[in-house]
């Protein structure tokens, strides 16, 4: 399975004033076999060392930070000679010892050697959150995200559809965009965790596919009462499972009473961090204009929550395959939650940056999405079907004096005056697109 982080793993091991990287994401979205393919394809020798109920490093963190002693006993937990040079050095799980977290910046003061490092932990959010002493300045970070829809046309042995994505031949493209459709619509079920995507790619199976998902969502619950402050877990557990129910709502942004009556923000706040810190959903910010920097322009309050992946949105709301591949009226309206969910996930994953949205104070208008990228700020809506129309999006280009806005829908690529349809299937071009639209 190809991941595209990989390269962004070498741009680091060539970066000679490289510091320990900290791979951070949801659990089971493939960090450690990220890092041990990293670790088997890069270096001649891996020391792995997972921290998860590791007495032996518990003790050998809890003495000194001494830099020499602390190899040793890497090397002898890994049974790996470690030669700074040629070593990869992978710690998973290093939340478990956060005195482990606390070293790493005594490797980088270490100036007799520049070791190869790289940590994990699928709780690692939750950990750094809760006070861990955290090596500010002296580590890196990369977010890993399930797999995009371009990695996924990867995995399933359709890379001369990537290619061509990757080339924007949009004439080209728009001929086969049946091809891209059907293979959307199956990533919109299968998502993107590599469990699920491997027990697609295997037998084609989307009733496999969809015991994945049950085991992952169970495996996730689990870690609430596992791992959360008892009194907060029955919180958790609200928001996990409203989600959906406000993604299905035709003003998305997420209203605390949906989970129970008379609920405020203070009812719920941890319970919303500790599902963001350990990447099982992602904010949404909404801003009250469009310019430069989006940030300064947040309404704090408001926001909308969005799962880490499309396949769990769709197994948590038990949608059936005949429903989602063949299309219904049933599903006609949930179709548009499960789409942004979507564009959401391809953003965080392919485009790097942050998404907030946008919505009209006295009007139901509203941008789904509202990207910052070089300087320029780009509208983005989204259309499930092959909806053409666009007036808020208008109006925001409009008012806000941008010089064009993106709707994203199943419609073929075009340019219009001051308006550019993306497809859906198309959508990781984005930046390339709006460059040559400047």
């Amino acid at each position: 399975m190809e991941r595209f982080a990989m390269k962004k793993l070498e741009e680091w091991k060539n970066d000679p004033e490289r510091l320990p990287l900290i791979i951070r994401g949801a659990r089971q979205v493939g960090k450690t076999w990220l890092m041990k393919e990293f670790g088997k394809t890069s270096f001649e020798k891996c020391a792995y060392i997972n921290f998860d109920r590791n007495q032996r490093m518990q003790q050998l963190f809890s003495g000194d930070f001494n830099v020499d002693r602390i190899m040793q006993g890497l090397a002898i937990e890994s049974d790996v000679e470690i030669e700074p040079e040629n070593t990869l050095i992978i710690l998973d799980e290093i939340q478990e010892v956060p005195a482990a977290l606390q070293s790493l910046k005594y490797f980088v003061e270490d100036e007799r050697y520049s070791y190869y490092i790289l940590a994990a932990g699928s709780l690692l959010g939750i950990a750094m959150h809760e006070g861990t002493s955290f090596p500010v300045g002296k580590v890196d970070s990369l977010e890993l995200y399930p797999l995009s829809f371009p990695e996924f046309l990867c995995a399933t042995g359709n890379e001369a559809l990537y290619d061509l994505l990757g080339r924007q031949d949009f004439e080209m493209i728009t001929n086969f965009k049946d091809r891209f459709i059907d293979l959307l619509k199956n990533y919109y079920f299968v998502g993107g965790m590599p469990a699920a995507v491997n027990a697609y790619v295997k037998d084609r199976s989307l009733k496999n596919v969809r015991r994945v998902h049950q085991r992952l969502i169970s495996a996730y619950e689990q870690d609430f009462s596992k791992h959360a402050p008892r009194e907060v877990v029955p919180r958790i557990q609200m928001v996990w499972d409203g989600i959906p129910s406000q993604l299905a709502k035709e003003n998305k942004k997420f209203i605390y009473s949906v989970l129970r009556e008379g609920a405020r923000a203070k009812d719920f706040e941890l319970a919303i961090q500790w599902l963001l810190d350990c990447g099982l959903c992602h904010k949404v910010g909404r801003v009250k204009k469009g310019a430069v920097p989006l940030k300064a322009y947040q309404d704090i309050p408001a926001f909308k929550l969005y799962l880490a992946d499309v396949g769990l949105l769709g197994a948590m709301v038990d949608l059936d395959a005949r429903t989602l591949l063949k299309g219904n009226d049933i599903f006609a309206e949930f179709k548009g939650a499960l789409t942004e969910q979507y564009v959401c996930q391809q953003i965080l994953a392919q485009l790097d940056t942050v998404p907030y949205y946008w919505s009209a104070d006295s009007s139901s208008g509203e941008v789904d999405f509202v990207l910052q990228h070089e300087g320029n700020i780009i509208p983005l809506e989204v259309k499930a079907e092959e909806n053409l129309n666009a007036k808020s999006l208008k109006n925001f280009v409009a008012a806000n004096h941008l010089p064009f806005g993106v709707r994203t829908s199943m419609s073929d690529f075009r340019r219009q005056e001051k308006l550019i349809n993306l497809p859906l299937y198309a959508i990781s071009t984005l930046w390339e697109v709006c460059c040559a639209n400047e």
